[in-house]
C-alpha cells in the first residue's frame, strides 16, 4: 500500500527553460549597477530630500512602514511591498511629518536602452511610479539583501555577483509592471498644467538666484495665483520646493563627488557656506560634512587586531 502511494506522488524536481527564450538585455541595452542602499527605518530622521538623477534610474523596494511621497507632480501613499520606479529625471521626495518610519532598499542602474524608450527609462514615462509587488515581494527583497550584503562586506567578485543579481531584479520588476500597472489619471485640469509649468521652471533654474517675483515675471502669472496653484498641486509653496530641490541636489553631490562643501553650496545656488550649512542641517538633521561621512558604507578592508602570543 505504501509503495503504491509513493508511486502516485509526482516528484516535480526539474524545470526546463523554453527553447525560444530571448534575453532582455542585449546589444546597447547593457544595464550597469551603480549602487545599492539599505535605508533603515531609524534613518528617516535624516531623509533623502527632493532630488532627481539625470543619467540613471532608481528602483525602491519598500520593505516596511508607510509614508507619503511626492513623485513628479503628485503625492502618493506608499507602503510595505510597493516598488517605486524612477526613470531618469523624475523628481521624488519623501514628505515630512509622517508618523511611521519606512525601511527600503534602493537600487541605482545606468546604461539602460529599453526598446522604444528613451535612454535610462525602464518603463514608459506615463506608466506610473508605484507598483505593488504582491507575490514577488519576498524574492525581490532577498535579491536586494544579497546585493547589499555582498557589496558592503567587500566580498571577492562582489561586483560580478551583484551584476547578475541586478539582471534578475530587473526581470522581476518588469514582471510586476506588466501584471499590475499603476493607475493613470487620464484627466488633467488647466490649473494642474500650470502647476507643471511652474515646476519645470524651478527644476530647470533651481541653482540660480530665483525668487517668487522672478518666477512670476517669467511665467506672466501673479505671485499669489502662482503660489496657490503650485501648492494645490505639490503641497509645497514654490519657495519650499526650491529649497528642498537645492538640498536634495546637495545630498547627491555630497555622496557622489569629492567637491568641497563650499563648492557644493555654490553649485546648488547658495552664496554663503554658512547659510547653506544651516539650511542643510535644519532639513536633513545633520551637517553636510557629517552626512557625507555617515551615508556611504566603507568597504575598505579593516586591519585585523594583533593577537598576543601566549607566554610559554
Amino acid at each position: 500500500m505504501c509503495m503504491q502511494m509513493a508511486q502516485q506522488i509526482p516528484l516535480n524536481v526539474q524545470c526546463f527553460v523554453k527553447k525560444d527564450f530571448e534575453p532582455i538585455f542585449t546589444g546597447e541595452n547593457t544595464p550597469k549597477l551603480l549602487y545599492v542602499s539599505d535605508i533603515r527605518p531609524d534613518t528617516s530622521a535624516h531623509p533623502r530630500v527632493m532630488h532627481a538623477h539625470k543619467d540613471f534610474i532608481e528602483i525602491v523596494l519598500i520593505r516596511s512602514g508607510i509614508s507619503e511621497y511626492l513623485i513628479h507632480d503628485k503625492k502618493q501613499i506608499i507602503r510595505q511591498g510597493d516598488m517605486l520606479i524612477y526613470n531618469s529625471g523624475v523628481v521624488h521626495d519623501e514628505v515630512p511629518n509622517m508618523n511611521e518610519s519606512v525601511g527600503s532598499y534602493c537600487i541605482a542602474i545606468g546604461g539602460l536602452h529599453m526598446p522604444g524608450l528613451r535612454e535610462n527609462a525602464l518603463i514608459p514615462d506615463d506608466a506610473g511610479y508605484v507598483f505593488p509587488t504582491g507575490e514577488h515581494f519576498e524574492a525581490m527583497r532577498t535579491i536586494c539583501e544579497m546585493m547589499f550584503q555582498s557589496l558592503s562586506a567587500g566580498e571577492p567578485r562582489a561586483e560580478a555577483f551583484c551584476h547578475t543579481l541586478m539582471h534578475a531584479f530587473l526581470v522581476k520588476a518588469l514582471t510586476v509592471v506588466a501584471g499590475k500597472s499603476a493607475e493613470k489619471d487620464e484627466t488633467v485640469e488647466e490649473p494642474h498644467v500650470l502647476g507643471l509649468r511652474i515646476k519645470k521652471y524651478i527644476d530647470d533654474h533651481f541653482t540660480e538666484p530665483i525668487t517668487l517675483q522672478s518666477i512670476s515675471k517669467e511665467l506672466y502669472i501673479s505671485p499669489y495665483y502662482l503660489s496657490h496653484v503650485f501648492k494645490e498641486m505639490s503641497g509645497y509653496s514654490p519657495m519650499q520646493y526650491l529649497l528642498r530641490r537645492r538640498i536634495g541636489e546637495a545630498q547627491t553631490l555630497l555622496i557622489t563627488t569629492d567637491y568641497t562643501i563650499t563648492t557644493i553650496a555654490g553649485m546648488v545656488g547658495y552664496e554663503t557656506h554658512s547659510y547653506f550649512n544651516s539650511q542643510f542641517t535644519k532639513h536633513v538633521g545633520m551637517s553636510p560634512m557629517k552626512y557625507r561621512q555617515n551615508y556611504i558604507v566603507s568597504t575598505e578592508e579593516k586591519p585585523k587586531p594583533n593577537k598576543r602570543k601566549k607566554k610559554k
